[in-house]
C-alpha cells in the first residue's frame, strides 16, 4: 500500500481530531495489573488487555461526573472474577471535545485549557517515583513537551504533534491509526478530549482524579478560574520537567495546584456532589496538596526518611 502522503495525513488527523458536543458527558479508564487474554464486556464498559501484564477498564460516556464513577465502580467490581485483586494504575479522563468557536464552551478554549491544566495535575497526581527523586517516571517522557503548541489551531495542532512523533509504522489508513492509538500525551485529541496525566492512586484514588479533572473542565465558573490560574504556566521553561521531577515541591505548580483543588472543591460542593466524593477530594487537598506534596513523595519518605 502507498504511504499516505504527509500533507493528506495531516488533513485526515485535524478532520477526525474532534467530534464537537456540548461538554457534560464524561468517561473514564483505569489500567490494572492483570494478565488478560481478551476482551471482556462488563456491566457498563469494557476490561481489555494492553500488554502480557496490564489490562484497561474503559467506562462508557455517561451523563454527568457521578455517573461515570459509579459506572466505572461497578466495572471494577465486575473485574475482580476475570483478573483477581483489582490494583488500579493509572487514570485516563474523557470529556466532550466542546463546541466549534471559542466561547467558554468552546474547543479552542477547553483545547488550552486542557494543556495549561495538564502538567498541574499531573504534578498533583504523581505517583511513579524512581530513585534520583524523580516523582513521576511515566510523566517524564514529556519533558520536552511544551505546555502549549505555537499553533492555535486546536486540529492543527493535534495533526502536527501525530506526525513528528517517531514510531509510525505501516502504510496507508491503518498505519496512521496505529500510530494514533499507540500515542500517550498528555492531553489527546480522539473525538473528544483526552487527559492522561494521573499516576496509580492509593485505595480509590482514581475517583479524585475523574471528579477534579471533570469539574475544573466542564463547569464553565471553574473552568473560568482554573483558566485564569493556569493561564501563566504556558511560558514557564520546561514545566513538564519539573512537574515530573519536583511535581509539587516546585512552588509555582504548588500554588496553581493549591487553586485549582480549592476551585474543585467549591464546585463539587456547589453542585451537591457526594458527601463521600467531596470528602475524599477534600482528603486529598488536605494530605498532599496544601502541604506541597504529591502521593510519590509518600513512598520516597518511605526510602529516604530524611529526604526532606
Amino acid at each position: 500500500m502507498t504511504p499516505l502522503d504527509e500533507r493528506i495525513a495531516a488533513l485526515l488527523l485535524a478532520d477526525h481530531a474532534f467530534a464537537p458536543a456540548t461538554p457534560g458527558f464524561v468517561g473514564a479508564a483505569v489500567e490494572l495489573r492483570a494478565a488478560l487474554g481478551e476482551r471482556h464486556t462488563l456491566r457498563h464498559g469494557f476490561l481489555s488487555p494492553r500488554s502480557p501484564r496490564t489490562a484497561v477498564l474503559s467506562g462508557p460516556p455517561s451523563p454527568g461526573l457521578e455517573a461515570s464513577i459509579a459506572r466505572m465502580a461497578d466495572d471494577l467490581d465486575a473485574a475482580t472474577p476475570l483478573i483477581g485483586e483489582v490494583r488500579p494504575g493509572g487514570v485516563r479522563v474523557a470529556l466532550e471535545a466542546g463546541l466549534e468557536g471559542g466561547g467558554p464552551l468552546g474547543l479552542t478554549r477547553r483545547w488550552a485549557l486542557a494543556g495549561t491544566l495538564a502538567p498541574v495535575l499531573a504534578a498533583a497526581f504523581a505517583n511513579s517515583p524512581a530513585p534520583d527523586g524523580r516523582r513521576s517516571t511515566r510523566q517524564a517522557r514529556h519533558r520536552g513537551l511544551p505546555v502549549l503548541r505555537a499553533i492555535s489551531d486546536p486540529r492543527r495542532a493535534w495533526a502536527a504533534y501525530v506526525l513528528e512523533q517517531p514510531g509510525r509504522t505501516g502504510a496507508g489508513l491503518a498505519g496512521l491509526a496505529r500510530h494514533v492509538d499507540a500515542l500517550r500525551p498528555p492531553v489527546a485529541a480522539r473525538g473528544h478530549l483526552e487527559i492522561d496525566v494521573a499516576d496509580r492512586q492509593p485505595r480509590d484514588g482514581w475517583r479524585v482524579v475523574v471528579a477534579v479533572t471533570a469539574v475544573l473542565m466542564d463547569d464553565p465558573r471553574a473552568a473560568a478560574a482554573a483558566e485564569q490560574i493556569t493561564a501563566p504556566l504556558a511560558a514557564e521553561p520546561a514545566l513538564w520537567q519539573r512537574a515530573a521531577h519536583d511535581a509539587l515541591s516546585d512552588p509555582v505548580l504548588a500554588a496553581a495546584a493549591r487553586a485549582c483543588f480549592v476551585e474543585a472543591y467549591g464546585t463539587l460542593a456547589r453542585h451537591g456532589a457526594s458527601r463521600d466524593l467531596r470528602d475524599q477530594v477534600a482528603e486529598f487537598t488536605e494530605r498532599y496538596v496544601m502541604r506541597g506534596r504529591c502521593p510519590a513523595d509518600d513512598v520516597l519518605d518511605a526510602v529516604k526518611p530524611a529526604r526532606r
